[in-house]
């Protein structure tokens, strides 16, 4: 995946021309070939991004970009080994050594950039290389879908919607939207409204314009006006908009746009449509959810299609297979089965229908698909790809690998938006700005996949931010293939060992809980050119039975992302090994050391073991780390830190912080100034003044929790203002609920949510003090009354 491999070795080369630096021992002269290799990184990242907006011919974009890939992950690898030995180098002749190794590698490793880069300039000159023939109106596997597949089943509230803001009594120009994922339906169910002739009839005008992924002006302009007159296919575009204009003037008309792709197309069609108040429509598909807002009349929002519901679905399989003719009942258990698999995406339960068509409908060729699901969905995939890719061919470049990122979850798993973020940030997939926080980019690039139907949302969190999101079966497989064609992930299984020779240069590996562990203690020599693997799946009856030998993950050597927190096994010695760690999450039974760990920017431990474990001291030399989440351990003491040096020691990067209370807690939050989520845990009441005084200091805070080790009352002062406070969580801190006064002064408070934290069984409310922005209250354990 050439952008997110130029995004990690740019990040790499960013990091050692930083001041002060004390990495690697460079000259002023070897910091310019540091320098020239970043720009020229720089450049390509530039290049990649203007060529997927203008190309026309994807292959060639493929080609271009793996050949971007292969030459930069290499250079990445040549990088990080190298400087690797520097890191664990001495401070004496050794470390010289490595440093003019490291200095030797870069210098070849700029050459082979700036080469590279002067090859895809060549290219970027020589434009017109690109094939740029006429674009049809509509892909063939769009017409053939349309074509064969209009039949409807369910979706009778989407058919009424539509049916509803077609008729409205409403004079104005009115466009409709339609908006879903590739395969849902929403050309079949638009022709369903077309051919319907009590709808056809309340129009003097109709025409249906396919407008697919590749637009083309001419091409639209010939479909629209060809079907109302007879046209002269040498007329220009200028003139055939003002008959296109000319012949809907005055006519109440009917035009359907299906599988609009940009924002750009509609602008230009959206000229040939007069608004003559008489109740004319244009009813608009598309797979992207800034399209159809875009195009969208503000009355009328863009209609979601929602997938079939299993009876549905079944209905529109019997239909499919059997027409009219009854079902065999024997097959209907089986058959529901099959169906289900589907996930009620009515493209696939029509190739399904097809496949089984193909053979005799018996019970012993139904349960042997049944038994066979995964290859038998896998050939359902295969159908389905030529629809579903064009939306991942599409992508702008810095969602590519996010999306491919995905697809290495389990099956119908809800995920973490807070976990993927996070692994998302670790790859480095996400592209920095100076005016955003790396985490609010992250939810943005996530929105966007959503508005592009290619990922589910899920649950939202109290104050509506999403809290989880998931992918289709199908479009999983779609991710699958094409990550392990791109080698992005490779997601293994149990019939294709982790160390495979099948594959040179693996990024990054996905492996599942449940497969049988023999397959784990096959070693690949040089496989450390693999730089994350993560254990995604939670599966708790695997513990007790699943080995994962440290001395397998420590030949890893250049690991960037290490998410083993589903295994409860000790990884104390490998963690200190990995010094190119970004993002660590495992279990631990001693704290590890992090000095040589240069480049940290998340942290998620967990003890292993019942006693109390301090984190080291050299934790607050790690300024680039962004979340440290570790449950049953102690942050040391800044100032013990920073006796050891002659800087003061700041966390300012740092924007998540799980602590256990200690007498120091204070300090430690004053050296963390800009925090956005705390989580204070076994608070000793004793501390708290000195700890609030702290906390009010954090003005970026936006979600706070606190709980309280002891009875003692507490007291809240009226100084206790936050201002970007969104959610706060108290416990046990027996607040009187005079001080619920002071909470409802906070200016952006939405979430509140207290177990047992006021004293009182009367809470008096005062009428002139008025939660401002409060959408969830939950009071837990209290004893309140009235």
């Amino acid at each position: 995946m050439a952008y997110a491999a130029l995004s990690s070795l740019r990040h790499t080369l960013q990091k050692l021309l930083q001041p002060n630096q004390q990495l690697v021992c460079g000259s002023c002269i070897e910091n310019q070939h540091v320098e020239s290799a970043y720009q020229s990184l720089c450049a390509l990242q530039v290049f990649l991004e203007d060529t997927t907006k203008e190309a026309k011919d994807i292959e060639t974009v493929k080609i271009l970009e793996k050949r971007i890939t292969d030459v930069v992950y290499k250079a990445e690898d040549r990088v990080d080994s190298s400087l690797r030995s520097v890191i664990l180098a001495d401070n004496g002749d050794n470390r010289e050594r490595a440093c003019r190794s490291f200095f030797g590698e870069l210098l070849e490793v700029e050459k082979e950039v700036d080469s590279l880069k002067k090859e895809v300039m060549w290219i970027e000159f020589n434009k017109h290389g690109f094939k740029s023939a006429e674009a049809t109106t509509t892909s063939s596997s769009s017409r053939r879908y349309a074509a064969e597949h209009n039949t409807v089943v369910g979706a009778k509230d989407d058919f009424n919607i539509i049916v509803d803001r077609l008729t409205a009594q409403i004079d104005e120009l009115i466009v409709i939207t339609i908006v879903g994922m590739g395969g849902i339906g929403k050309s079949t169910l638009a022709r369903k409204f077309y051919d319907d002739p009590y709808i056809r009839s309340r129009f003097d005008k109709h025409a249906w314009v396919t407008v697919s992924e590749n637009y083309n002006e001419k091409q639209m302009l010939l479909e629209v006006v060809s079907s109302f007159t007879e046209i002269n296919q040498e007329m220009s575009n200028d003139q055939l908009l003002e008959l296109a204009y000319r012949c809907l003037k005055l006519s109440r008309f009917l035009i359907v746009i299906d599988d609009i792709w940009s924002i750009e197309a509609w602008d230009q069609m959206g000229r040939i449509f007069p608004n003559d108040h008489n109740k004319s429509r244009i009813l608009l598909t598309t797979r992207l959810k800034y399209v159809a807002d875009y195009a969208s009349c503000p009355d009328f929002p863009p209609h979601d299609m929602s997938f079939l519901s299993s009876g549905d679905s079944w209905i529109l399989f019997t239909e499919r297979l059997f027409g009219k003719d009854p079902y065999p009942s024997q097959l209907e258990e089986i058959g529901k089965h099959i169906v289900k698999q589907c996930g009620g995406l009515p493209l696939s339960i029509i190739v399904v229908a097809g496949l089984l068509g193909k053979m005799e409908p018996t019970h012993d060729n139904w349960k042997k698909v049944e038994e066979n699901l995964n290859s038998f969905f896998g050939t359902v995939s295969e159908q389905c790809q030529a629809i579903l890719s064009l939306s991942y061919s599409y992508l702008p470049q810095h969602l590519k690998a996010c999306f491919l990122y995905v697809g290495g979850f389990p099956k119908d798993m809800e995920i973490y938006v807070s976990k993927l973020t996070r692994l998302w940030i670790g790859e480095q997939f996400i592209k920095a700005r100076c005016d955003k926080r790396l985490e609010i980019m992250a939810e943005e690039y996530l929105e966007e996949l959503i508005d592009r139907s290619l990922i589910l949302a899920g649950d939202r969190k109290a104050n509506g931010r999403m809290k989880t999101c998931k992918i289709h079966d199908l479009l999983q497989q779609l991710c699958i293939r094409e990550a392990q064609i791109e080698n992005v992930v490779h997601v293994k299984n149990e019939n294709v060992p982790i160390f495979s020779e099948g594959i040179n240069y693996e990024r990054r590996v996905i492996v599942p809980l449940d497969i049988h562990s023999k397959h784990y203690y096959c070693y690949r020599h040089g496989s450390g050119i693999i730089s994350t693997i993560c254990n995604l799946v939670f599966t708790s009856n695997a513990f007790d039975n699943y080995k994962l030998p440290c001395s397998v993950i420590s030949h890893f050597e250049l690991l960037k992302v290490l998410d083993v927190s589903s295994l409860r096994y000790d990884f104390s010695d490998v963690v200190p090994q990995l010094v190119h760690l970004r993002y660590v999450a495992a279990y631990i039974k001693e704290v590890p050391s992090l000095a040589k760990l240069w480049n940290l920017q998340t942290i998620i431990l967990h003890r292993f073991t019942s006693r109390y474990l301090q984190l080291p001291l050299e934790i607050w030399t790690k300024t680039e780390i962004r979340h440290l989440i570790i449950r049953g351990l102690f942050i040391p003491n800044p100032l013990e830190a920073e006796s050891h040096g002659e800087q003061p020691l700041f966390l300012n990067n740092l924007h998540k912080l799980y602590l256990y209370s200690s007498p120091f807690l204070a300090e430690i939050l004053r050296r963390t100034p800009n925090l956005i989520k705390i989580e204070i845990l076994r608070l000793n009441p004793v501390d708290w003044p000195a700890i609030l005084d702290s906390v009010i200091l954090l003005q970026q805070m936006e979600t706070l929790l606190i709980e309280a080790a002891y009875d003692d009352r507490m007291i809240l002062s009226r100084d206790f203002f936050l201002p970007n406070l969104n959610q706060l969580k108290l416990s046990a801190t027996n607040l009187a609920w005079e001080n619920m006064d002071v909470l409802a002064n906070l200016p952006n408070l939405e979430v509140l949510k207290t177990i047992e934290a006021f004293k009182g069984t009367h809470w008096r409310l005062n009428e002139d003090v008025v939660f401002q922005r409060l959408k969830y209250l939950l009071l837990e354990w209290e004893s309140l009354e009235r």
